[in-house]
């Protein structure tokens, strides 16, 4: 882990304790993937480290951006689904936290805490993706009661979630300020999962679709229209974290070019002694390093209370994932073939990254993220 000023002991015990998770895990490959998610979150709560997804402290309502960032990068060293499942209980249960009433609150978060609950965040749809504010679905008041009618796709953990948070137009001619959030339970009728979705990695994700589907009116989370801020609040806390976990898998991938241009041989040397290979390796960990610092200062921003870190986190999304797509691609070349066949540990880095250059946020929109900061 990099030497940094922005961690503190706590954050250095969190890493060598999640190597440790890392090194007894034993995955099982004859389960299907949905197996293999349940009993990653399953191991996560037994080994304690989902309770730095919940805070500590439910009314300060605050989580530990640096201990989430380090948990990211050691995890999705080894392995992205442990990665995927350890945030998605973050992602899903924040707006909960930050906003959600007290028996919702003591009905999902120790459950989530413990491993034996998951949680989905459900935002994107069909036709809004990076425009949160051009979401069709709705939510009718009727009575005590909401009537939540419409479709979302690209929803990590769907058909595995015990519940979604899920954002809905209760007012659809205000635009962003008309979107409410709520908890929906799997079991509630008029929910159901369409489809699930076959991505380039493994990754449970699908599309959920809401056919008069009731819930109380207590499962709102925070006012009407509040939906919109308290989407951003989970994104700016959680943005810098994906740039961990890009972090992570840079990690890995620079740690196997390392060990496979020692051993590979051609023209009677190892390929690490040819200056070719030693300028790439200088540059792969010249930009893990600054992705790192980008990534360690905009969570140290945030635990040290700012607001808003829109930019750092924007800054430390976009050069994180970015590098982190050049790295990887740096160290299957060095591989060669053998990078290419599937099951070797590059092949695979380099469909798990991919992923992170578009969710929470493309890379393109983290740039206008920052440029709209700049002009203020």
């Amino acid at each position: 882990m990099i030497d940094t000023p922005f961690l503190e002991p706590r954050h250095t015990e969190l890493a060598i304790q999640i190597d440790r998770f890392n090194r007894e895990r034993r995955a099982d490959h004859t389960m299907s993937e949905d197996e293999q998610a349940r009993a990653v979150v399953r191991e996560l709560g037994d080994a304690g480290l989902l309770a730095h997804t919940v805070p500590a402290e439910l009314p300060g309502a605050t989580l530990d951006v640096r201990a989430l960032s380090v948990a990211r990068e050691h995890l999705s060293y080894d392995s992205s689904l442990s990665d995927l499942m350890f945030a998605m209980q973050g992602l899903g249960s924040f707006p909960l936290t930050i906003a959600g009433g007290e028996a919702l609150k003591r009905q999902w978060l120790p459950r989530v805490k413990a491993g034996t609950a998951i949680a989905a965040f459900a935002i994107t749809e069909p036709e809004a993706g990076s425009d949160v504010s051009a979401i069709k679905t709705t939510a009718r008041r009727d009575g005590d009661e909401y009537v939540i009618d419409g479709t979302k796709t690209f929803i990590s953990n769907a058909g595995l979630a015990d519940f979604y948070t899920v954002f809905a137009k209760t007012d659809a001619a205000a635009g962003h300020r008309g979107i409410s959030a709520f908890v929906v339970e799997c079991d509630r009728a008029g929910f159901a999962v369409e489809e699930r979705l076959e991505l380039i990695a493994p990754h449970p994700i699908g599309r959920l679709r809401f056919d008069g589907c009731r819930v109380p009116a207590a499962n709102r989370l925070g006012d009407e229209g509040a939906g919109f801020k308290l989407a951003m609040q989970t994104l700016d806390t959680f943005r810098p974290t994906v740039g961990a976990a890009a972090c992570g898998l840079a990690w890995r991938a620079l740690d196997e070019a390392i060990d496979y241009a020692k051993r590979r041989v051609q023209f009677g040397r190892a390929i690490a002694d040819f200056q070719a290979t030693q300028m790439k390796l200088a540059e792969m960990a010249t930009e893990l390093d600054a992705a790192r610092l980008l990534v360690y200062r905009a969570a140290w921003r945030k635990d040290s209370g700012a607001a808003r870190i829109t930019t750092e986190a924007a800054m430390a999304k976009l050069y994180a994932t970015e590098s982190a797509q050049r790295i990887i691609d740096a160290a299957v070349q060095i591989h060669g073939g053998a990078g290419l066949v599937r099951g070797a540990v590059v092949e695979h880095l380099y469909r798990d990254v991919r992923a992170l250059r578009i969710y929470e946020g493309t890379s393109e929109i983290q740039k206008l993220i920052i440029a709209s900061q700049l002009l203020k």
